[in-house]
């Protein structure tokens, strides 16, 4: 029997085995970040597999940066939100800093 190829998935498990030392290293509250880096990355492993791309980092660092502009996106929805809620609650007829309401 031939060979298999290693997967993506195999291979983004290396990346992080290899980055162990570095977590270990890293302060306490910067661990679970650090981890949920590697969890983006898998969310896009299909993807990343796909493409072949023969350093799996590269890949593995765009489905980070996916990931991220997401949770960008949301925050920036939630903020406008928050400032059209707050627009609509203030009434420019009446304003506090007059004292005459």
């Amino acid at each position: 029997m031939g060979r298999t190829n290693p997967t993506y998935r195999d291979a983004l498990r290396v990346i992080e085995d290899r980055w162990s030392d570095f977590r270990r290293a890293l302060r306490r509250r910067d661990q679970p970040r650090f981890d949920q880096l590697f969890t983006y990355a898998r969310e896009h492993a299909d993807a990343s597999g796909l493409l072949n791309h023969q350093n799996p980092f590269m890949p593995a660092l765009l489905s980070i940066d996916l990931e991220q502009e997401a949770r960008l996106d949301s925050l920036e929805d939630r903020l406008d939100d928050l400032e059209e809620a707050r627009e609509a609650e203030y009434d420019p007829e009446v304003d506090p800093r007059d004292g005459n309401e």
